[in-house]
């Protein structure tokens, strides 16, 4: 176990607030998968997963194979639907029972003939269709082709029928995203017709949740609103904040005016200054330009602000007006704000923001 100061606490309590107040918004029949791709949002997809088997969510989705294949070595046992599988991993999402999301006529043929070699019956698949995202999928003029296709593909067992939204967030897209749900139920009617079973359907995300309750079909996805944002600022207030970055000062110096701070002297002291040293930097995920003067972090409460260049490892903080000694704690971010006003501040989003912060750092599970 790492000693490293630096720590990413990952709140359960807060994960669980957030799935229950999710699941309100749900009819009694609607599944819920819970998307735990790129380490479940920057977090521990392990972990993460371990706390969503106990709430007994229906299915969980990562966006490689080698992803599940984590989780299953973890002993992980839910459903687990890969978003973006290649055909050079086949044989390994078979051998770990994972559930393929096979999203063009080249790998729907590719993963039947390996089911076929390996003898196996009924395997698990999930089909995507291309409502206007324009990422995978299978377009409406593709549907004709597809029913005839799948006819031939008795070893394969379709689990779901699935799109995506490109701008449920947006309410100057309604219109679109009011088309895509139609062409969704559309084309997945029409595939559904001709199967014996009747697989799932599902396209809506945290915002389709939020705001198209109409489109639940027989599950939805939630993503980002399970590690505390929704789509708006009233959404995110009810949700709880579920990554928390801290680390402690390694050493405070004392400069004179005058004096320079970091790489290329970018911050230079108008007084005497008090400068606090941090073990982290952007190799951990702190966005290089948050420094000079950009930022700020918490100590007791307290904003400080960032001075000079961050570094790989370390970035430095004024501390001049602030009670504070070596090794006491720093909260880099410990609520929805801080992350949404780094975001603000480097021109991204919520997700790049959590999903930066390194391997390298620390996780700790708390509540």
């Amino acid at each position: 176990m790492s000693n490293n100061p630096t720590v990413l606490e990952i709140d359960a309590g807060a994960i669980k607030h957030n799935l229950h107040y999710f699941r309100s918004k749900l009819k009694e029949s609607t599944k819920l998968l819970v998307v735990i791709k790129a380490f479940s949002y920057g977090s521990d997809s392990i972990l993460v997963a371990k706390i969503l088997e106990q709430q007994n969510v229906d299915y969980l989705a990562v966006a490689y194979a080698d992803e599940g294949i984590a989780l299953r070595k973890a002993n992980i046992k839910l459903p687990i639907l890969v978003l973006h599988p290649q055909i050079e991993n086949f044989e390994k999402i078979i051998s770990y029972d994972l559930e393929p999301n096979l999203y063009n006529f080249r790998t729907v043929s590719a993963f039947s003939s390996m089911i076929k070699r390996s003898g196996k019956k009924n395997y698990p698949v999930h089909i995507k269709i291309n409502s206007g995202m324009n990422r995978l999928g299978f377009k409406e003029e593709d549907i004709p082709q597809l029913k005839l296709d799948i006819k031939n593909y008795d070893n394969l067992d379709i689990i779901s029928f699935y799109s995506h939204l490109a701008a449920s967030e947006d309410p100057k897209e309604k219109d679109f995203t009011k088309q895509q749900i139609d062409l969704f139920d559309a084309t997945s009617s029409s595939l559904r017709s001709i199967l014996p079973n009747i697989p799932l359907r599902h396209i809506s995300n945290t915002s389709g949740i939020i705001n198209y309750p109409e489109a639940q079909f027989d599950m939805v996805r939630l993503g980002i609103g399970l590690y505390g944002f929704g789509n708006d600022k009233k959404a995110t207030s009810i949700l709880k904040n579920v990554c928390n970055l801290k680390t402690k000062i390694s050493q405070i110096q004392n400069i004179s005016k005058g004096e320079t701070v970091s790489y290329n002297r970018k911050f230079t002291a108008k007084n005497p200054a008090k400068i606090a040293i941090l073990p982290i930097g952007y190799a951990d995920g702190v966005n290089r330009n948050l420094g000079n003067g950009i930022s700020s972090v918490y100590i007791n409460k307290q904003k400080a602000t960032i001075v000079g260049t961050i570094c790989m490892d370390m970035m430095m903080i004024d501390v001049t007006d602030i009670d504070c000694s070596e090794g006491d704690e720093v909260v880099i971010f410990d609520h929805q704000d801080h992350i949404l006003e780094s975001a603000k501040k480097t021109t991204t989003i919520s997700y790049e923001i959590l999903t930066s912060i390194s391997q390298r750092v620390r996780r700790k599970l708390i509540n």
